[in-house]
């Protein structure tokens, strides 16, 4: 077997500010951070299950120089590279805005409090200079991206998970602009995926457009609707990696994606124009299409960053125009699963820039983490303050409740299905530590009181837990005030020999998982639930010291570490209908309970299935790792 070397320099001080991906690539190799693989690779299931398989061992980017071509192609050169896992840690992903990352944190800070650079004007002058690479430069004389016109057959067609519905583009910057108000400054650059093979698309001539709510090519899509004319979309893949991180970056409404793309790359975002389409002239390529009103097709499966299959639905139908390519273009890509995966580090990223932003745009609020583990959107812990009433001897969540509604109500934080909420006094406590975190809220809960639901809204659009597409419940936990209990640390009395619940298991501290048959219909489980709380109420054994039981297939699965119980809870759960109570009531329209909240985290019909690898894949793959499971020996 080959075997690949890699120079060993050391981190590099020079300044970066890539022109392009290679330019990264490179950069990358010379600090032992890529490899490269030169046997032909099948985008067919092998280069999703490599990049895996690296992703795990914390292995270094992948630069694939031989995909095996598409039986679809008509391509006559040289197939396209691909390149995977460039952001495959945070070290890697810091690494690659080593000489701006400091300067653009600064640059947010200076937006929530301007008033800083006009005390300290000196301070602030690199703030200042970095500040003018955020503006897109428009018709630079150098147009590489256009130097051919390929066909969509002649991309690397990467089929990442058996049940996919097709190849896809898993790291697209899909540009579009407001059609009431033209131009770069007011486009919204979003991270939708795109289906490019299969379904009902005709090929070459139209690929399927997955898009969210709280996105803003929705908004942008409903304005052409209006009035009853196209959207024009252009799709860039490549591109400085600055590119692909602006993409994803929450940016307040009606705030270019591409400024941010420029001061964090200290490159400026060149673009130019053809045939009325935006183009990314440093991408490695661009697709170009129009989106007619009323026109979609089945869209997906997929297997998506939850860890399930997102199924297939209808989703707005693009229109291919043109596709393009730069001389010697890199395709990239990455393969989402259940997390963590390559796109944590975006989320990792995202938090150390604009982390201490949110506690501008949302008073009081002090931390909010979306629980990378259970899927992002389903799992929300937050810290906010109690200022209400300090003259009262007793407390109790009163601020925190005015907080939650507002962390509901703002942008993508509003697709939150569970939120935990407290307030810490002496601000040690942390969102990030998530077992302490979680310990202390537990601690202090009050089952009765602290438990707020919100039935019949909106979910997100992966989450298969609800009642249909988009449409769900949340729950807030809102806890605050002395502590009440003290957690159990093994099982009580009190959960063991149940009738129909077996194999009690310890979470966590305060959290116990029972096994139970599989779940049939919402009818039986209310039945089953009863069953339970007849046991559990008419023992002892110190239930107090529980807050939760977890209801589930496998408690030993459930108990064996920390993030199979984010993970299984929190994404299998509908609140409205899968939350129960030991002796539980209702009064005046409020639920409580007296003893544990009961999750069931079982899976359910409606769910969508969990993404598996196919052992025959892996085996098949075993050609390129030795037997410690190095990949040319440089994984460790």
């Amino acid at each position: 077997m080959p075997h690949q070397q890699l120079s060993l320099l050391g981190s590099c001080s020079t300044a970066m500010a890539y022109k392009n991906l290679e330019d990264c690539l490179l950069d990358l190799e010379k600090n032992n951070h890529l490899v490269r693989i030169k046997e032909e690779v099948d985008p067919y299931l092998e280069m999703a299950a490599i990049h895996l398989r690296v992703y795990e061992a914390k292995g270094p980017a992948i630069l694939f120089e031989n995909v095996k071509r598409s039986p679809l192609s008509n391509y006559k050169g040289t197939p396209f590279r691909a390149a995977s896992n460039i952001f495959g840690t945070l070290e890697r992903s810091k690494f690659i805005f080593r000489d701006t990352f400091e300067l653009v944190q600064r640059m947010i800070e200076l937006k929530g409090n301007p008033m800083e650079a006009l005390r300290h004007p000196f301070d602030n002058i690199q703030v200042g200079l970095a500040a003018l690479k955020a503006l897109p430069l428009k018709n630079p004389s150098s147009k590489p991206v256009l130097y051919e016109e390929i066909n969509i057959t002649d991309l690397p067609l990467i089929h990442h998970w058996p049940m996919d519905g097709g190849a896809f583009v898993t790291l697209p910057q899909v540009y579009t602009e407001d059609i009431d108000a033209p131009g770069i400054m007011q486009a919204n650059l979003g991270m939708y995926r795109v289906q490019l093979t299969g379904n009902d698309y005709e090929l070459n001539k139209e690929i399927g457009l997955h898009y969210q709510l709280h996105r803003g090519i929705g908004i942008h899509q409903t304005k052409a609707n209006k009035r009853g004319l196209s959207l024009k979309v252009s799709c860039f893949v490549g591109g400085p990696p600055a590119h692909s991180l602006a993409a994803v970056m929450p940016l307040p409404e009606g705030i270019s994606e591409m400024t941010f793309a420029g001061a964090l790359g200290g490159r400026r975002f060149r673009y130019t124009y053809q045939d009325g389409f935006a183009i990314s002239t440093d991408a490695d390529f661009v697709i170009t299409g129009e989106v007619y009103p009323n026109e979609n097709k089945p869209e997906g499966p997929f297997g998506d960053h939850l860890g399930y299959y997102s199924l297939q639905h209808p989703f707005p139908l693009m229109r291919v125009h043109k596709v393009y390519a730069k001389k010697n273009a890199i395709w990239s890509f990455t393969v989402v699963g259940r997390p963590p995966q390559e796109d944590t580090s975006f989320g990792e990223l995202i938090h150390e820039l604009a982390g201490g932003a949110i506690s501008q745009e949302i008073p009081g609020v002090k931390e909010v983490h979306a629980v990378d583990a259970a899927g992002v959107h389903p799992l929300l812990l937050a810290i906010g303050s109690e200022r209400y009433t300090p003259y009262m001897p007793t407390k109790q969540p009163a601020e925190l409740l005015t907080i939650a509604n507002h962390i509901l109500g703002k942008g993508q934080l509003s697709l939150a299905k569970f939120l935990f909420i407290t307030a810490d006094d002496t601000n040690q406590l942390t969102t990030h530590n998530i077992s302490t975190y979680l310990e202390y809220v537990f601690a202090r809960i009050d089952l009765t009181r602290d438990i707020h639901f919100h039935t019949k809204t909106t979910i997100d659009t992966l989450d298969y837990s609800g009642t249909g597409l988009n449409t769900g419940s949340k729950v807030v936990f809102a806890a605050y005030g002395d502590k009440k209990r003290e957690l159990c640390k093994e099982v009580p009395a009190g959960f063991k020999d149940l009738q129909q619940f077996e194999n009690p298991q310890l979470v966590m501290p305060g959290v116990i998982a029972l096994q139970t048959k599989a779940f049939t219909t919402y009818e039986a489980a209310q039945q089953e639930m009863i069953v339970l709380n007849e046991q559990v109420i008419g023992r002892n054994g110190k239930i107090e010291s529980v807050v939760q039981v977890i209801i589930c297939d496998d408690s030993s699965f459930m108990a064996e570490k920390l993030n199979n119980y984010l993970w299984a809870t929190y994404t299998r759960c509908n609140p409205s209908h899968d939350i129960y109570g030991i002796d539980s009531f209702i009064s005046f329209k409020h639920w409580g309970c007296n003893g544990p909240m009961v999750i069931d985290a079982r899976m359910k019909p409606h769910n969508a299935p969990p993404v598996e690898k196919v052992p025959e894949i892996e085996r098949r793959i075993d050609r390129l790792f030795d037997k410690g499971g190095s990949l040319y020996g440089v994984l460790k």
